[in-house]
């Protein structure tokens, strides 16, 4: 087989006779000295303490300041930062000496800077990177959010970032290493990703001070990190360090401008020489640092954030600390260099693997949240701050994939009659929004609209391209049908095209993002009329309902929305397609009628699968009942409230804020009415609702639709009232009769599940000091608690915190509203409002499921697949047409799949490269104590649309920018023995097949043969 280099237009790549590579692999020459080779060449002393020095700018994409701002160093009177300046002083300082050495993280700003440079510069800076002075760390779009962020999010991130090292750097510009030193806790799931990503270690700057504390004295700050210890197992075991100082310089050796630190003065003819001093606060801090890590390697973060934009402050005085402190090492034995997180997990290893070697622990499966810098300070607050914008944001997540597939699906056969928008604009806002700074919620209030903004822009486009996509897959023959549109506020019943008096008539086009059919879902919208009929794709008739438009959404919308009543009915959409229907207007009613309840009286609603009975005096859910199992759960849930600290507690002055959750109270107290909160019960065909006011400011309906196996919970609070001068933080909470002995679980990022014990943490002893922001945690996608016979899990429509404080209760945070700032930088309260100036308004769901422990995974996982990847509505005037009519002219159902997934493989990802080939990614969404499996999945004929070329197929590590068969990871002795270096893979070319293990995730590229 003939293999060789070949130079492209946009890139090198390398060429087989069977395999195309998207990948640069080994760019530029022979003598190339970055990564490992640049390692093993650093001055390191044997029998010394080596202190690795990182110079490090630490540059958030969004926080006090908006990106744009903080590229160009605008509004500086918040804060002076500009980050071109930063990377405008690095380049000619690293040129100066080869031995300097400079990290950088963030994509999203130097993906900008590099557009703006001239060809001489970016050779300059090609040349840095090969020689491995300037080295890429992380590599993702940004350093995300670790609480609040859905993997597939995660993912999709690191991928736009690592993609353009890749195209942009080739092997040299591949991170090697993890770096999130700023991130408030830090998630299981995300270690295992970077695992699979082929990161040899993971950094981080935060953790917990007891937890600190601890690990100082048992010299375990440096650890194998068991990150999938059920499932993927040694495939997503990862070296992870906890950095002795924050990710700011030892104290006293702080060299930027604007550090309050002496520079060496080395002139002995002057007064204020200091070169004893300052070669004694190193020596002194290496000596005592040295004695809490089990090797003789120690790493000190130079830098902070947004320093370095005057770099030669930094490393002329760098220079002087190590030349004056290195002209002593034989006294003291301490060795100070330039290095990087790479070369200093390079020589860790090499201590680990050298006879007798190093043990490092391998015994930690936990993760580390709650995060807290001091007693009484559990960050813990922003797993809820700012919901309307998480919530926001994991819609965004369900249109990207959406748009994604279909810019594979159909743009490629209609790019050539007319130019499309892409998905590039709201990949990268998407990947902004990741940020640990944005949908956290830890953001000024100007920074968290601009992150809207721009997600609003993305989503414009990309709805664009579903339109259009979907409209060219609607033709026959001839002319294109009606344009196709999105009602983005059908939360609220607002669609201008449905509630026009004069629409008698449009179609409903449902587009399925799954990779298998997906049945009984229900669309919801706005309309003037009092009946409507409904065809299917096939010209049957489908079953409607019309209820009333609630008075709280009427309240809610204001004047933007006029209907009076909503149409409802169930949709079927097949796998990777879609489904059109036609509604008009009709004589028949279909109206459900909206009753009363009768005081004192228990009100019950059911459906083929659930019974919930409703409590007569009170209003609140009394019980759940499983028609199928006979299962039947006491229950009462309702709302409450946790009064914010202000300072004044006398344990503490510490207040809640953006970060932080800090009640005032053990207790949360009651949001009760003066009397019942039942103000209405909908007896419908297809849905029976109960609606409930708990005061005019929370109010909730709770749904049970025909066939669905949970209830749906939409909760609706705020404004929440501040003129009493009491901040305020929302919760929904359970109280339940499961003996659930004190232990509940949360999942990791959407993935794994992870067991939670009150007042516990598996690897240190916990001093609780706030006994319930202390045991709350972040919930991504689901929260549940069981005992022997039962399990109720809650299912979210975004990222909120959650506890259960004591057994069988469980707990949700839903909205918060505080007057005071936590102290913690932002600088304002979390006090957001609405367009009227009023405190902001959210709305969001719930969705409740009781069954057994033992058949509750496989329903949950599918449930959570279905809500976030849920199908897309785009609607449209009929034409004038009647649907007989509207068949004949135009395609009415459509899928891009040959054949369905199994049930428990997820396609994650399905997009298209700027070299337009195709990346996919299928997962194994089960975990083994769901009952999950191997799974096969044969790419020969799986598509509609295209055939996957086989010989060109390559499977990647999972960010997409090295081959799995390169992977070789650097491997450790532990206390368990030696940790494997292979990735764990998934393609077999002769057969064609993808083999997943549960939890699983295959990462493939190839190009495709578009069919006729």
């Amino acid at each position: 087989m003939f293999c060789g280099f070949t130079t492209d237009p946009k890139m090198y790549r390398w060429e087989c006779l069977l395999l195309v590579l998207p990948f640069v692999i080994g760019r530029g020459s022979a003598q190339d000295t970055c990564g490992y080779k640049k390692c093993a060449a650093l001055p390191v002393k044997p029998g010394y303490v080596n202190v690795h020095l990182v110079p490090h700018t630490h540059d958030d994409v969004g926080w006090l300041k908006t990106v744009d701002q903080y590229y160009y160093g605008a509004n500086n009177s918040i804060q002076t930062a500009g980050v071109q300046y930063i990377l405008d002083s690095v380049i000619p300082q690293l040129e100066m000496k080869p031995s300097r050495t400079f990290i950088y993280v963030e994509m999203a700003f130097f993906y900008r800077w590099w557009q703006e440079q001239d060809g001489d510069m970016r050779d300059r800076v090609r040349k840095l990177v090969s020689n491995g002075q300037l080295e890429f760390i992380n590599g993702g779009w940004c350093m995300n959010d670790e609480a609040s962020t859905h993997y597939n999010a995660i993912i999709d991130q690191m991928t736009v970032g690592l993609q353009f090292l890749n195209s942009t750097f080739g092997e040299c510009g591949r991170p090697l290493v993890a770096w999130h030193i700023d991130p408030f806790g830090h998630s299981r799931e995300q270690a295992s990703l970077f695992a699979q990503m082929g990161f040899d270690g993971f950094f981080f700057g935060r953790l917990d001070y007891q937890d600190k504390a601890n690990r100082l004295k048992y010299r375990n700050m440096e650890e194998i990190w068991r990150a999938s210890p059920d499932d993927l197992g040694a495939a997503a075991d990862l070296f992870t360090g906890a950095l002795y100082n924050h990710y700011v310089p030892p104290g006293g050796l702080c060299f930027d401008i604007g550090c309050k630190d002496q520079p060496i003065e080395d002139d002995m003819a002057l007064h204020d020489y200091n070169v004893a001093n300052r070669v004694g606060i190193a020596v002194n801090t290496s000596l005592d640092q040295v004695q809490h890590f089990q090797t003789d390697h120690i790493m000190w973060t130079m830098g902070s954030d947004f320093q370095y934009q005057a770099a030669h402050t930094w490393f002329k005085n760098m220079d002087k600390l190590i030349t004056h402190t290195n002209s002593m090492a034989d006294k003291h034995k301490v060795n100070l260099l330039y290095s990087s997180p790479s070369c200093y997990i390079y020589h860790k290893n090499k201590a680990s693997a050298t006879p007798p070697g190093v043990k490092f622990a391998h015994n930690n499966t936990a993760d580390f949240f709650p995060y807290a810098d001091q007693p009484h300070a559990f960050w813990s607050g922003y797993f809820t701050s700012r919901p309307a914008f998480k919530g926001y944001v994991r819609r965004c997540n369900n249109l990207l994939q959406v748009c994604k597939q279909l810019e594979v699906i159909g743009a490629p056969k209609f790019s050539d009659k007319v130019p499309l928008p892409t998905s590039k604009r709201f990949r990268e806002a998407m990947g902004v929004a990741q940020h640990h700074d944005a949908v956290s919620g830890t953001e000024k209030q100007h920074v968290a609209n601009d992150y809207a903004m721009r997600l609003h822009a993305g989503a414009v486009e990309c709805q664009v391209i579903t339109s259009m996509t979907l409209q060219q897959r609607m033709v026959k023959a001839g002319a294109l049908p009606p344009v196709a549109e999105f009602c983005n506020y059908l939360n609220i019943s607002v669609c201008p095209l449905t509630e026009d008096e004069f629409t008698k008539s449009f179609t409903v086009t449902v587009y399925n993002p799954l990779a298998r059919r997906r049945t009984g879902y229900y669309v919801r919208l706005p309309v003037t009329g009092d009946a409507y009929a409904v065809n299917d794709p096939e010209g049957n008739n489908v079953v409607t309902q019309v209820t009333k438009v609630s008075q709280r959404t009427q309240e809610i919308r204001g004047k933007r929305g006029k209907a009076k009543h909503e149409l409802l009915f169930p949709v079927s959409a097949p796998a990777l397609g879609f489904s059109t229907y036609f509604v008009s207007q009709s004589q028949n009613s279909s109206r459900s009628a909206g009753k009363q309840p009768k005081a004192g009286d228990d009100q019950e609603i059911h459906n083929e699968h659930l019974s919930l009975l409703f409590d007569g005096k009170t209003g609140l859910l009394k019980s759940v009942v499983n028609l199928e199992t006979n299962l039947t759960l006491k229950v009462n849930q309702g709302f409450y409230w946790y009064n914010s600290s202000a300072g004044n507690n006398k344990a503490s002055n510490k207040k809640s804020g953006a970060y932080v959750f800090r009640p005032n109270s053990t207790e949360a107290m009651p949001i009760l009415p003066q009397q019942s909160v039942i103000t209405s019960v909908v007896d419908g065909q297809l849905c029976q609702e109960v609606q409930q006011s708990f005061s005019p400011w929370v109010s909730q309906v709770v749904r049970l639709y025909s066939g669905q196996r949970h209830a749906e919970l939409e909760w609706t609070v705020g404004p929440i009232p501040i003129k009493d001068d009491l901040g305020k933080e929302i919760i929904s909470r359970f109280d339940t009769d499961i003996m659930s002995d004190s232990t509940f679980y949360t999942d990791a990022n959407g993935r794994e599940l992870l067991a939670r014990v009150v007042d516990r943490r598996l690897t240190w002893k916990l001093n609780q000091t706030e006994p319930v922001a202390g045991n709350y945690y972040p919930v991504n996608s689901r929260i549940l608690i069981k005992d022997k016979s039962k399990q109720l899990t809650v299912l979210t429509d975004r990222s909120q915190g959650g506890s259960s404080l004591r057994n069988g209760s469980l707990e949700l945070m839903v909205h918060r509203r505080m007057l005071y700032d936590d102290g913690y930088g932002v600088g304002e309260p979390l006090n957001e409002t609405g367009v009227f100036g009023e405190g902001l308004v959210v709305r969001g769901k719930h969705y409740l499921l009781l069954d057994t422990p033992e058949s509750s995974g496989q329903l949950h996982r599918a449930l959570g697949e279905q809500l976030y990847m849920a199908p897309s509505v785009l609607l449209g005037l009929a034409g004038g047409n009647d649907p007989k009519q509207y068949r004949k002219e135009f395609r009415t159902n459509y899928t891009a799949m040959k054949r369905e997934l199994p049930s428990s493989v997820h396609l994650l990802t399905l997009e298209m490269s700027e070299d337009e080939t195709v990346l996919m990614r299928l997962e194994n969404q089960l975990q083994k104590a769901e009952g999950g499996a191997p799974q096969n999945v044969t790419l020969t004929g799986l598509f509609e649309p295209f055939e996957v070329e086989i010989n060109t197929v390559e499977e990647l590590t999972l960010g997409a920018n090295y081959p799995s068969t390169m992977v070789q990871r650097l491997a450790w002795n532990t206390e368990g023995g030696r940790t494997k270096s292979e990735a764990l893979r998934c393609w077999d070319s002769g057969s064609a097949t993808v083999s997943l293990q549960p939890m699983q995730i295959c990462t493939l590229h190839f190009k495709v043969q578009q069919r006729d």
